[in-house]
C-alpha cells in the first residue's frame, strides 16, 4: 500500500531552532510510515527559490530505503499562491502545521478551499493561559490537533467548547528528544575525554561546577535574570568556592530580541564567571556540554515545551525551571501519589499558581527537579495576540535553586539526573523521539480514518 504523503509547513528542519528541530525528529521517525515534503520556512532563507531533494540525506540517517522528503525553503512563512502552486504539483494528503499559528494565518483563511480536499492537522504549540479565544479561528480551521503540552490540550477545549465538534480530534503529543545523540555519559567512557577536552576550551582549570543555559537570547526567555541568579548563587559561597563555578551560556551573546549578556555579565557579575558557547554545534556535541554541566537552568516565561531542560535529562543532568507551560511536564509532578496526566488539567489548568501549589503537601516531584514557581504574572500583549499572562519567577528564587543542586553534591546529582533520564524515556512522559514518532503516526492515522471532505459551510447552533 502506497504512503500517504504529508505537506509540513514549519520552520526548515535544516534549521537550528526549536521548531526546525522538532520537525526533523518527526519527520525522520515517520519516513517509514510516510512521505514528506515541507515548505521550510526562515526569516532570510540561504535557500530560497530552490527546491531540495533529502530523499538519500533521509535514507541514510532514518535507515529507511524508500524515504522521501523534499524540501521547499522559503523567506518568511510563504503565501497561498506558493501552497496552491506545491498541492498542484505534490498532490499531498494532508497538510501538517506546526508552529505560532498567526505567523500562517494566510492558511486558516483559505480552509474552506482546502479542506473540501485534505485535512489540516496542526501541532500545537501554545503554552499558558488565560485561554486564548482569539485562536479560536485557527483550532476551528482543523481536522487533528496534537498539543505539545498536558495543559495546551484543557486550553484547545476551553476556546473550542462554544462549537462542539465530532469530527475532531485534540490529544496530547509532547515533544521527543533522540535518545540516540543525548545520553549519560560516565567518567569511564572513551567519549569522556570530549567532554574534557570541551570544558577545557570553555572554561579554565579551576572551575568544578557548571551551570549550562542553553536557549535564545530573547526577552521572554529571560537571559539576564539567569546571569542575575548565577550572581545570587556566587554571592553566597566564598570567593574560592565561587572561584570554582561557571554559567556557560549556549546563546548568542547579543541579539536586538534579547540583550546585549556580555555587557550584562561584565558589568553586573565581574567577580564571577560567565562563559559563552556561540557556534553552532552538532547534536552530540551538544550531549558533551549537558554533560559537562552540573544543572541546566530555563526561566523562560510561558515556554511551551522547553526542549533544552528535556534534552538534559536525556543526557542525564538535573534541571531547575520555571513552572510555567510545557516546563511542568518534565517536573513529574504527581498529586497524591499519581501523575497527573492531560485529562486531570481540564480541572487544574495550571499548577502555576504558588499561592495553590508551592507549599501544598499533595504536590510532588521527581527528584530530577528543582522547580521554581512564578513569582508574578504581567499582561502583555499586541494586536494579533491580544493578551497572555506573562509568568515570571524571581532570579533569587533561581539562584537558591542552584545553591540547592550546588550543596547536595556531585554523586547526588548524578543520581538525580539518571533518574530523570529515565523518566524522559518512560511510558509516563512519552518525551523520547521513538515514542513521539509512534505517537505521531497512530494520531494522524486515526485522523485520516475518520475524515472526510468538509463542505463549505456549516451551521453551528449555538
Amino acid at each position: 500500500m502506497a504512503k500517504k504523503k504529508i505537506l509540513l509547513l514549519s520552520d526548515d528542519l535544516r534549521m537550528s531552532s526549536g521548531v526546525g528541530t522538532m520537525s526533523k525528529e518527526f519527520v525522520l521517525g515517520t519516513v517509514k510510515h510516510f512521505d514528506w515534503v515541507q515548505i521550510g520556512g526562515a526569516i532570510k532563507h540561504p535557500d530560497k527559490g530552490k527546491v531540495v531533494n533529502m530523499d538519500k540525506t533521509c535514507r541514510t540517517e532514518a535507515g529507511v530505503e524508500d524515504a522521501k522528503l523534499t524540501i521547499y525553503p522559503i523567506d518568511g512563512y510563504g503565501s497561498q499562491e506558493l501552497l496552491r502552486e506545491i498541492i498542484d504539483r505534490e498532490n499531498p494528503d494532508a497538510i501538517l502545521h506546526y508552529t505560532d499559528p498567526r505567523f500562517w494565518g494566510w492558511l486558516y483563511e483559505m480552509e474552506h478551499e482546502l479542506r473540501q480536499n485534505i485535512p489540516i492537522f496542526y501541532y500545537n504549540i501554545w503554552d499558558d493561559w488565560p485561554a486564548p479565544q482569539y485562536n479560536e479561528f485557527f483550532y476551528e480551521s482543523c481536522d487533528l490537533i496534537m498539543n505539545i503540552s498536558k495543559q495546551t490540550v484543557s486550553i484547545v477545549k476551553e476556546v473550542a467548547k462554544k462549537k462542539p465538534r465530532t469530527d475532531w480530534d485534540c490529544t496530547y503529543l509532547p515533544h521527543g528528544v533522540n535518545e540516540k545523540h543525548f545520553y549519560p555519559i560516565s567518567k569511564f567512557d572513551d567519549e569522556y575525554k570530549h567532554i574534557e577536552s570541551m570544558k577545557k576550551q570553555l572554561t579554565d582549570d579551576a572551575v568544578e561546577f557548571i551551570v549550562f543555559y542553553n536557549n535564545r537570547n530573547i526577552r521572554r526567555k529571560l537571559p539576564g535574570d539567569v546571569v542575575l541568579a548565577f550572581k545570587h548563587f556566587c554571592d553566597q559561597l566564598t570567593k574560592e568556592q565561587a572561584d570554582k563555578c561557571a554559567l556557560v551560556m549556549h546563546t548568542q551573546p547579543r541579539d536586538e530580541n534579547g540583550t546585549d549578556l556580555p555587557v550584562v555579565a561584565n558589568t553586573l557579575v565581574p567577580d564571577y564567571k560567565v562563559y559563552f558557547s556561540d557556534r553552532k554545534v552538532e547534536p552530540n556535541q551538544l550531549n558533551w556540554l549537558y554533560n559537562m554541566s552540573d544543572v541546566t537552568i530555563n526561566m523562560a516565561s510561558n515556554e511551551g515545551f522547553g526542549l533544552g531542560t528535556c534534552e538534559s535529562l536525556m543526557a542525564g543532568t538535573p534541571i531547575i525551571v520555571n513552572v510555567t507551560g510545557g516546563l511542568q511536564d518534565q517536573c513529574g509532578f504527581k498529586i497524591n501519589d499519581k501523575f497527573v496526566t492531560y485529562k486531570d488539567y481540564d480541572e487544574i489548568k495550571s499548577l502555576h499558581d504558588d499561592r495553590k501549589w508551592k507549599d501544598n503537601p499533595d504536590l510532588t516531584w521527581g527528584n530530577w527537579v528543582k522547580p521554581i514557581w512564578p513569582s508574578n504574572r504581567s499582561l502583555q500583549g499586541s494586536i494579533p495576540t491580544p493578551y497572555i499572562f506573562d509568568d515570571r519567577c524571581r532570579f533569587d528564587d533561581a539562584g537558591d535553586a542552584i545553591k540547592g543542586w550546588y550543596d547536595v553534591g556531585e554523586d547526588e546529582r548524578d543520581e538525580c539526573g539518571l533518574e530523570g533520564h529515565e523518566f524522559v524515556m518512560g511510558d509516563e512522559s512519552m518525551q523520547s523521539a521513538k515514542v513521539m514518532s509512534q505517537n505521531f503516526i497512530d494520531h494522524m492515522d486515526t485522523a485520516f480514518d475518520k475524515w472526510s471532505p468538509r463542505k463549505r459551510f456549516s451551521i453551528f447552533k449555538v
